[in-house]
């Protein structure tokens, strides 16, 4: 698939831009993996932990009144894990040495994440996935809410154990 070569040749171009990067992962938002080249990290895993860890960025951020969603830098003992939006469909997640020069770490992680998002628009449209094409074959999808945007799951009510009495009325 051409999106997946693009991607690539973007994730290797920023291993020369990035003295003390370690890994680079493209992802869909729902954490199916586009394109990596993180060593000795398997990828779905870090595809699936970055599509939860944007789940939650998005909600904290909408909760604080912060706007949407842009990016989120974690910072460990042995480095960095640095997550950027790339358009409204994926997200470049970016590995790093504990002396990675930060500034430098986000100034070329947030170009690579535009570049990533007019790759993805570019070849699978907004909204497209890796799996898009086959799923809308066998499951038409209906249309996007606009209302609801990227990283929100919907709100479920819990429901009352079926074990336990409900109330009668008037009673």
């Amino acid at each position: 698939m051409a999106v997946e070569t693009d991607v690539q040749d973007e994730l290797r171009r920023l291993r020369t831009r990035i003295p003390r990067l370690t890994g680079s992962l493209a992802a869909t938002v729902d954490g199916l993996v586009l394109a990596h080249d993180v060593p000795g990290t398997e990828p779905e895993g870090l595809a699936a932990l970055t599509a939860a860890a944007l789940g939650v960025a998005y909600r904290m951020t909408d909760a604080a009144s912060r706007g949407e969603f842009r990016e989120l830098l974690v910072r460990g003992a042995q480095g960095y894990v640095a997550t950027y939006a790339a358009g409204t469909t994926a997200v470049l997640t970016l590995l790093a040495d504990d002396r990675v020069n930060v500034g430098r770490l986000h100034l070329e992680g947030r170009r690579s994440g535009a570049r990533i998002a007019d790759l993805v628009d570019t070849h699978i449209g907004p909204g497209g996935g890796r799996h898009a094409d086959r799923a809308a074959a066998q499951h038409p999808a209906p249309p996007p809410d606009p209302a609801r945007r990227i990283g929100t799951l919907p709100v479920r009510t819990p429901q009352r154990p079926s074990h336990a009495p409900r109330p009668q009325p008037g009673g």
